[in-house]
């Protein structure tokens, strides 16, 4: 078994992404009741027991095909980097 899985944080937009990746990782990362406030991929880590987690937090997109620049960076993140975890 692995000691480190990625996770990645990937859904529609404003539907608590941020808020879990807070919660999970302890960061403070800008969270709002409207689409578009994470833009960019954050990454954030957690500890429990022997086993480390890498949380990544995406940008909102509504599908695997991408039609804005944060979208590519949600897709690009799941289909070119294969995290072990996607939520």
């Amino acid at each position: 078994m692995k000691s480190k899985l990625v996770v990645a944080l990937a859904g529609n937009p404003n539907s608590g992404k941020t808020t879990i990746f807070n919660n999970l990782t302890g960061a403070r990362q800008h969270v709002g009741n409207y689409p578009g406030v994470t833009v960019e991929r954050k990454e954030g880590c957690r500890r429990h027991e022997d086993m480390e987690f890498k949380f990544v937090d995406l940008p909102g997109t509504y599908s695997l095909t991408a039609y804005s620049a944060e979208e590519l960076v949600a897709r690009n993140f799941i289909v070119d980097e294969k995290p072990d975890v996607v939520v």
